[in-house]
């Protein structure tokens, strides 16, 4: 247990971290949800063998490639292919056939890890004829979860999970038919990803680079604070089409936002909104 100067220092040496990494790189992490943020330095003061945090922040200063490790364990890559398959088939009953009456749809995928959403969006997708007319962008903050997700692969020991959960989603083919596996891996089909741009994109810094028909941002959000939840808000709102839908994760809501008001609820089942 920490005492209360202890604990008065260790608050100290975290906003002196935040600070450094924001001066340095331009990535600011102040107004992510603390006791998260605070996780992932033990985490990685851990990992080093640190003895404080402080060191942390001599490293970051004076050794090439720390500050960059420091940013990638702040990266929160927790995802499974068709992960809540609720949400997945009523996307498929509700919106698609929305879609449908679009020549081209654009879809971004903000904060996509390591791409098993992704993948999971191009499967329903090519099994609603609409992968073709469909430029999918997937973005994160994590230029090694980026660098993953482009490779279309996924570890074989999950995949009976994934099946299960892509069956739940409304799945209507052989799960298996999307790819091949060696003893360790699965492959996914290339043609899966030919219409993804894959890219490095931070929400809390970075600007609206297109406009969308549809928005997923799930169970990134839990980890910012109010003010920067808003921030976030009207990036999207600014990166919307009129009419365009927004997909968020199950323990995420729009109504503690100040955007709340710009959004219809299109599901009572699923977070899923659509803009005014």
């Amino acid at each position: 247990m920490y005492s209360q100067d202890e604990n008065y220092k260790k608050e100290l040496e975290v906003d002196l971290l935040l600070e450094t990494i924001h001066r340095l790189t331009g990535y600011d992490f102040k107004q992510y949800v603390r006791a998260s943020i605070i996780r992932r330095i033990e985490n990685r003061r851990s990992i080093e063998n640190a003895p404080n945090i402080t060191s942390l922040i001599e490293r970051a200063f004076h050794e090439p490639g720390f500050l960059e490790k420091i940013i990638e364990g702040f990266s929160v890559p927790v995802t499974e292919m068709f992960r809540d398959p609720s949400f997945f088939k009523e996307f498929r009953t509700s919106i698609i056939p929305i879609l449908r009456n679009y020549k081209e749809i654009r879809i971004w995928h903000a904060g996509c890890a390591t791409g098993e959403e992704v993948l999971s969006m191009a499967i329903l997708l090519e099994e609603e004829g609409l992968l073709d007319q469909t430029t999918i962008y997937a973005t994160d903050m994590s230029k090694l979860a980026i660098e993953q997700a482009r490779q279309g692969i996924a570890p074989l020991n999950k995949m009976q999970s994934y099946t299960k959960n892509y069956l739940k989603a409304g799945g209507t083919k052989e799960f298996s038919m999307y790819y091949k596996t060696n003893s360790q891996n699965v492959f996914f089909s290339e043609r899966l990803l030919k219409n993804v741009i894959f890219a490095q994109h931070n929400l809390v810094t970075d600007q609206s680079f297109n406009e969308f028909h549809v928005i997923f941002c799930r169970n990134v959000l839990i980890y910012f604070n109010p003010t920067l939840q808003n921030k976030v808000h009207e990036l999207f709102i600014q990166s919307l089409s009129p009419d365009g839908f927004l997909g968020l994760g199950n323990k995420e809501s729009l109504r503690i936002s100040q955007y709340a008001d710009a959004y219809e609820e299109f599901s009572t089942e699923e977070p899923l909104y659509r803009k005014k």
